[in-house]
Parts: structure tokens; sequence; C-alpha cells
């Protein structure tokens, strides 16, 4: 019998294969590389108008809301395509809705940068 390896051992080995999904993700999808560079160019136009703590949650709500979801639509078009290679209408339909998912949230948080940033430029 092989001795279990410990709880924080096992953590940062976590940390590490969801680093590299992380970075697959930067490197192969193009909406998340779309969506980080949004993401930082906001984040500087957070330091150049000092936003506020509060404002500085929402905005990092949204960011990690809207890229979060991108990697699990990401997650469930890989997996549907695994189970179902060729074009199957339910596995569009999973799709179509995972992609939704990724659009409401980025509904949201483009309102929510709205609301912070149109009193900036007004």
């Amino acid at each position: 019998m092989t001795k279990k390896e410990s709880f924080f051992i096992n953590r940062i080995k976590s940390i590490g294969f969801a680093l590299k999904g992380a970075i697959y993700l930067l490197k192969t999808e193009a909406s998340i590389k779309v969506q980080f560079v949004i993401a930082i160019i906001i984040t500087l136009l957070g330091f150049y108008f000092n936003i506020s703590k509060t404002e500085w949650i929402a905005q990092i709500i949204a960011i990690g809301m809207v890229m979060s979801i991108e990697g699990i639509n990401t997650a469930i078009e890989e997996v549907a395509d695994f189970i179902h290679p060729e074009n199957h209408k339910k596995i569009g339909l999973i799709k179509d809705i995972s992609a939704g998912a990724v659009l409401i949230a980025s509904f949201f948080s483009i309102s929510i940068g709205l609301i912070i940033y149109i009193p900036r430029f007004l």
C-alpha cells in the first residue's frame, strides 16, 4: 500500500493543474484573450480614474465572472466535442446554452463598467 500524500501537497498539485488550465485557456482561446485584454484596459482605467473600493470590488467580480464562465464554457464545449465529435442537434443546443451564459455574464459586466465609467467620461 502506497503512502497517501498530505492534504497540503495535494492542494499544491491542484493549484498547479488549475494554473495549467488557465494558461491553456489564455494561449488557445481567442475569446478569453480578448476578455483578458479588456480586463487589463479596465484595470488601468480604474487606476487612472481612482475608482472607489466598492467600484473595484464590482469590477473585479465582473471580470472574474466573465473569464470564469468563459473557462467553463470552453470545458463544456471540449466535453461535448469529445462525447459527440460530429454535428448533433442536442450537442449544438448544449454549446449554445453554455455560450449564452457567457453572453449574459458579459452583458451584466458591461453594465457594471458603464455605471462606473460613463460619469467619469462625461
